[in-house]
């Protein structure tokens, strides 16, 4: 064999290589769906294959008022026991009203100013009249000593009996006039000077509009330009109020209570409240007093409460649900141990109670002691600690180890 043959016997076949190529291209596409199948699931598993749950925290086991028992329920609305709505003294138009909704204001701050025109001049001519009466008073003075001294004189002259006494009684009862007008005069002066104070006051306090006390402006309902008054005007263009003040430091509920189950309900009693707007909260509170006269209308007596702990979401209106409590014997009580739950959270796997805690994204199975239920809640001896997040509603699927996602539960 010569090399020439052996070179062709070496040189590769297009054909057999192309042939080769379309034999090993369907497992490479095999191979290549295979590895994204397999990173896809694993990105899928990561981002949206874990179990969502809602979590709760184990809190302080609930104390010993609010374990007690209600004894009725009632609904009501939460009231401002101090609020005002804020007027003028005098009839005017507003110029400037600072103030808008929401707003907190101090007592004695601005809440409106009046046009101050017109009191300005009646002060000016409070003064003119005082000026006057008193150049009046001396000019009366000058007169009266003129008079005194026709009278010493005519006197004189009757004691010598160089003057008729008709003349002598002129001059007697001149200066008993003059004197009735200089008298008169002197209180035209304490007139002038009083409505000269009123001017003042008029200026200085009644067109100036300053909060009563400190609160929180819920209305406003005059704006610059308008009149306002502290009495009612005929045609409707004339308003009576400038804005109302809310202290919201006087925050209280009013209930309405059948009378027939008033008996239940005395004062300093505890009472647990909730907002509609925030049924999960549960506000602690204390009857005021029983207002002694009932509504024959509707046949019910309204009770006071004071809201023990205030917060900016406890607004004035909002309605309210109430409950009055039983109050057992303190002595009789033992301070509750552990924590407290959702009862939600507690489940059965292979006959134990547990319930799973979030640590670190997985969910970790704790075996539980259960105590007493308040309501709801459940308390747990041991095997939690206060402040450890918890599932609230754990599936049948979530076993210890499972990667989950946590949502909180909301108010």
């Amino acid at each position: 064999m010569t090399d020439t043959d052996l070179l062709s016997q070496l040189r590769i076949d297009p054909n057999q290589r192309e042939a080769d190529a379309k034999s090993r291209w369907p497992w490479l596409m095999i191979a290549a769906i295979l590895l994204l199948a397999l990173a896809g699931g694993g990105g899928w598993y990561w981002v949206w294959g874990r179990v969502v749950v809602v979590e709760a925290v184990a809190a302080a086991p609930l104390s010993a008022a609010t374990a007690d028992t209600a004894v009725l329920d009632a609904t009501g609305y939460v009231t401002a026991r101090r609020e005002a709505t804020v007027s003028s003294k005098i009839t005017g138009k507003l110029v400037a009203v600072p103030i808008e909704e929401g707003d907190r204001v101090s007592e004695g701050q601005v809440l409106a100013r009046l046009d101050d025109r017109d009191v300005k001049a009646r002060l000016q001519l409070a003064h003119a009249q005082l000026a006057a009466a008193k150049a009046a008073i001396a000019d009366l003075d000058a007169q009266l000593e003129e008079a005194q001294l026709d009278l010493d004189r005519q006197r004189a002259l009757s004691k010598r009996g160089a003057t008729a006494k008709q003349t002598l009684d002129s001059a007697r009862i001149k200066v008993t006039r003059l004197r009735a007008q200089l008298k008169a005069q002197r209180a035209q002066i304490e007139v002038a000077e009083a409505q000269r104070r009123i001017a003042q006051v008029d200026l200085v306090a009644n067109t100036i509009i300053r909060a009563p006390f400190t609160g929180v402006i819920v209305a406003k309902t005059a704006q610059p330009g308008e009149m306002v008054s502290p009495v009612s005007a005929g045609g409707g263009f004339t308003r009576t109020g400038i804005c109302t003040i809310v202290d919201m430091s006087s925050r209280e509920i009013e209930v309405d209570v059948n009378e027939a189950y008033i008996n239940r309900v005395k004062p300093k009693q505890p009472v647990e409240a909730v907002l509609d707007a925030y049924p999960r909260w549960k506000i602690p509170a204390e009857v005021i007093a029983i207002i002694p006269t009932a509504d024959r209308s509707k046949a019910t007596v309204r009770v006071r409460i004071a809201i023990k702990q205030l917060d900016p979401r406890i607004l004035p209106n909002m309605g309210v649900r109430v409950s009055f409590l039983n109050e057992r014997p303190a002595p009789a009580r033992r301070a509750p141990q552990g924590v407290v739950v959702p009862t939600t959270a507690i489940v059965q796997r292979d006959g134990h109670n547990v319930v799973f805690v979030v640590d670190q994204k997985r969910a970790q199975q704790r075996n539980v002691t259960l105590g007493q239920s308040y309501g709801d809640l459940r308390q747990i001896e041991s095997g939690l600690k206060i402040g450890e997040h918890v599932v609230r509603d754990p599936t049948m699927e979530l076993t210890d180890g499972t990667w989950i996602k946590t949502k909180s539960s909301g108010a």
